[in-house]
């Protein structure tokens, strides 16, 4: 018995016996912070880089009938899809909107106030919480 400890003890001195506890995992670790993880830098896109996609919608949403249609397909399509109007949650007052489009992102360069009173009138009627068509 007093030899196999020598031995043990002479082979854990130059290295060869490694202690194994269960649980634990060996490997090669290096001091850092912890809790940080480096994110790699964006790639840029080289000359010829291509980017895939998915299939992008090639339809335009079916508005509701009603006076003022046609004004909502002609004005609003010159800045946005009139998707936008059946994609979002039907609005109690679009007055808000319509200002924020007319003033902020400049409809009333292209929009005379006839035709928006016109078409403010239709989204009121056809798309409000209680009119919205389905």
């Amino acid at each position: 018995m007093k030899r196999i400890l020598i031995l043990v003890a002479l082979l854990m001195a130059v290295g060869l016996v490694v202690a194994e506890v269960p649980g634990t995992v060996a490997g090669q670790w290096t001091q850092g912070t912890l809790g940080v993880i480096l994110q790699p830098a964006p790639a840029a896109a080289g000359e010829g880089a291509t980017i895939k996609i998915g299939a992008l919608p090639m339809y335009t949403a079916e508005l509701a009938d009603g006076e003022g249609k046609e004004l909502v397909m002609g004005y609003c399509s010159i800045c946005h899809s009139v998707t936008y109007i059946t994609m979002q949650p039907p609005l109690a007052n679009w007055k808000p909107t319509m200002d924020k489009m007319m003033k902020t992102y400049g409809g009333e360069k292209f929009i005379p106030a006839e035709a928006a009173e016109k078409i403010l009138a239709y989204l009121q009627a056809y798309y409000t919480p209680q009119t919205r068509k389905q």
